[in-house]
């Protein structure tokens, strides 16, 4: 069963994040504007579109770490509540980020502390939760290093001493460890190796059917897309051109500038 007809069958619940008319402009067509959409329990979306057309400006406004011109982002928290992110604290805002978010970085220094220890690493999120029983974090830690495919011996090591596909893993563990709701990736395989980047598509894609991920991933990579994401936005110049279920975008797409990505003569 493909990823589009899983999201097909769990689409009856209600959405778990709401995009309303969002915008932030640095110039005209720079940034992004009036951007509308919802991400559903356990969906994983997908933002293409070639370098410049918004997409990581996009990201880092729906993840907080960015204030917008215009629009509103409505979370429903754990507590059934709908959040309106951009009325929170800043303070409200990143305790959000360390518990029921996550970020993964295209590179993964921006997402670790690369002066503590690997374990440290882990350990932190999970304090962001309230954890505070040293064995049983270091426990959890130990288990997460496990999941991601790194060895368990180097939990003491600091990730400045690990390749840059270990240190991609190591800030996957770092985000999931808390068992986060939505999860945003700006270009996670960007910069690894051909042989790296199967690996990690191979372990994200497990990770996020086990979890039931809420995803939203940004990638210019059409055949990541395809892999990971159930449903497609397209961008250029800051607006959305297209959107729909990911196989249908891929297939028949419909929208001119769909098209020449598509056929790859757009150059990413």
């Amino acid at each position: 069963m493909t990823n589009t007809q899983l999201f097909q069958q769990d689409r009856s619940n209600s959405p778990l994040l709401k995009v309303n008319k969002l915008t932030k402009l640095y110039a005209p067509g720079k940034g992004c504007e009036d951007i509308n959409f919802d991400l559903y329990p356990g969906e994983v979306l997908g933002i293409v579109g070639e370098s410049g057309s918004g997409k990581s400006t996009l990201l880092t406004c729906l993840s907080a770490r960015l204030a917008p011109n215009d629009g509103e982002v409505l979370y429903l928290n754990r507590e059934n509540n709908w959040l309106n992110l951009y009325q929170l604290s800043e303070t409200e805002r990143r305790y959000l980020l360390r518990t029921e978010w996550g970020v993964v970085h295209q590179h993964a220094r921006d997402g670790l502390r690369m002066g503590v220890s690997a374990g440290a690493n882990i350990g932190e999120r999970l304090m962001a939760i309230g954890e505070r029983h040293y064995g049983k974090i270091r426990e959890k830690g130990m288990k997460w290093m496990q999941d991601v495919e790194l060895d368990v011996d180097r939990i003491d090591d600091k990730p400045a001493t690990y390749s840059g596909g270990m240190q991609q893993r190591l800030q996957i563990a770092r985000n999931l460890v808390t068992h986060p709701r939505v999860v945003f990736m700006d270009e996670p395989t960007g910069g690894l190796d051909v042989s790296v980047q199967a690996r990690l598509l191979d372990l994200l894609r497990t990770l996020v059917t086990e979890m039931n991920l809420s995803v939203i991933i940004v990638t210019h990579d059409l055949a990541v897309a395809r892999l990971l994401a159930q449903r497609l936005v397209v961008m250029r110049h800051g607006k959305i051109v297209e959107t729909g279920l990911t196989d249908q975008v891929l297939d028949d797409p419909q929208h001119a500038y769909t098209q020449l990505l598509v056929s790859s003569v757009l150059t990413p």
